[in-house]
């Protein structure tokens, strides 16, 4: 199965459009997860109609209308992988201290929140942070995840650069 993460897509305020490579792979993918901070209502109707399998999450930038939509946790097992979505985890330090206490029965966390790409392990937990499409902040670009999964087991996690907008 392949899945596509991203987070923190902020339209329209940090961009008009997603990426056309990003909409490409939600074509692509078996399931999609969505970290949070969608900003705009359009966003998330743009991503069920593409998606095979939305899975999703509101984020701290969110609208009451979204907040309503979407749950703060998001649980999914897959291929016999189970997820946990949440927007934001706190800060770097730690992070994986706190997540594993916080989320014992899961195999992969997906969060947002920083725009910052991440990828550890602590114990059976993988933490994974897709960055975002949109926003590159202090990155030095914006970026998208994709992995496979079979047999209860996670292959391939790979960071997607996007290019930079002109």
């Amino acid at each position: 199965m392949r899945l596509l993460l991203t987070s923190d897509t902020h339209l329209p305020v940090r961009a008009k459009t997603l990426p056309e490579a990003l909409l490409k792979a939600v074509d692509g993918a078996d399931a999609v997860i969505h970290a949070g901070d969608w900003i705009d209502e359009a966003t998330l109707k743009l991503f069920e109609s593409r998606a095979r399998m939305l899975i999703g999450v509101y984020g701290n930038n969110d609208s009451p209308a979204l907040r309503r939509m979407l749950p703060e946790i998001a649980y999914a097992e897959l291929e016999g992988v189970r997820f946990a979505v949440v927007h934001e985890t706190g800060a770097a330090a730690g992070r994986e201290r706190r997540c594993a206490a916080r989320f014992p029965e899961v195999d992969v966390l997906v969060f947002g929140h920083s725009h910052i790409p991440w990828d550890t392990s602590v114990g059976d937990l993988r933490l994974l942070n897709p960055g975002s499409p949109t926003d590159r902040r202090r990155q030095p670009f914006c970026s998208f995840m994709s992995l496979t999964i079979a047999d209860g087991r996670v292959y391939d996690v790979t960071l997607h650069p996007l290019p930079l907008r002109g």
